[in-house]
């Protein structure tokens, strides 16, 4: 008999999704209940993040310098709100099919919290926006790189993920203790507006795995003419960066150095990489760094 989180799991993949990952209450005992993913369901008992890929050709645009739109839509905006929502959705209903109460969570800024006050005494006030870098971690899908986004074996920074949290017991995944990032430094040294200082570095613990990243002056982020997208639900959050030229070079060098399971026949960056500084004016990236 098919235990229900091999059920889930087929149905992830049914609805096209590219990974998925489980993690038990015990991973996020500790974190703040602001950013908690059980503050908005004590008694669920497992957290899932389902991902779908943002597919390496969405870049293609913005790699070239030619097209900025279609990134928005099918790597960003689309893909969060139609298609990975749509198939988090039928999960979700497929979990409480089962007997069992599913909670779908859309991955909102942890900046948005503070927009209403707290219904009772120690309870934190709504909206609760999990970290869902956190989560992602807790599930055992990957770790965050140097330049501070997320990294997955299969994709590296290419995916959007979603959240279940449920009252079913189920098995959580093991945490990944390899390191996918390889600390090469490349996103700091590309970056036009110098927002990555390679020489200051965050430290931090999820679930018993350590983890780096350089710090990030998110205010240049912002303004960063490279791909770099406002975040379009919070606009002063942190900017969606996974099409901007610090990330893009990740890509390239992952790539590179063999580290992820999709493979392509032909490298990603096939000329020299553009760039632009914060009042528009081209650079050559030969000198950056």
């Amino acid at each position: 008999m098919i235990n229900l989180k091999e059920k889930i799991k087929a149905k992830a993949k049914k609805n096209d999704i590219d990974m998925i990952g489980f993690a038990n209450k015990e991973r996020f005992e500790g974190l703040d209940a602001r950013y908690n993913p059980f503050s908005i369901f004590p008694d669920g008992k497992t957290v899932i993040i389902i991902g779908q890929r943002i597919t390496r050709g969405t870049l293609r645009g913005v790699e070239e310098g030619t097209n900025f739109q279609d990134y928005r839509m099918f790597g960003y905006t689309t893909l969060d709100d139609e298609f990975t929502a749509l198939a988090c959705y039928d999960i979700t209903c497929a979990i409480e099919d089962e007997g069992y109460e599913a909670v779908p969570v859309f991955p909102n800024p942890p900046e948005i919290y503070g927009q209403g006050i707290a219904v009772k005494e120690g309870a934190p006030a709504p909206n609760i926006a999990p970290d869902f870098t956190y989560a992602a971690v807790a599930c055992g899908l990957g770790e965050i790189g140097m330049h501070g986004e997320f990294l997955t074996r299969q994709f590296g920074t290419r995916q959007r993920f979603q959240m279940i949290i449920t009252d079913a017991q189920l098995e959580p995944d093991e945490i990944l203790n390899e390191s996918i990032c390889q600390k090469c430094g490349k996103c700091a040294e590309i970056c036009p507006l110098c927002a990555i200082d390679i020489n200051s570095v965050e430290e931090s613990e999820i679930c018993g795995k350590k983890l780096n990243h350089y710090k990030v002056d998110y205010s240049l982020c912002r303004k960063c003419k490279n791909g770099a997208v406002l975040n379009r639900l919070y606009p002063t959050g942190k900017p969606d960066r996974l099409a901007a030229l610090c990330v893009r070079t990740c890509v390239c060098t992952l790539e590179e150095k063999g580290v992820l399971s999709n493979t392509f026949e032909n490298k990603f960056r096939k000329r020299d990489a553009w760039a632009i500084d914060i009042y528009g004016k081209s650079l050559d990236t030969k000198d950056l760094g």
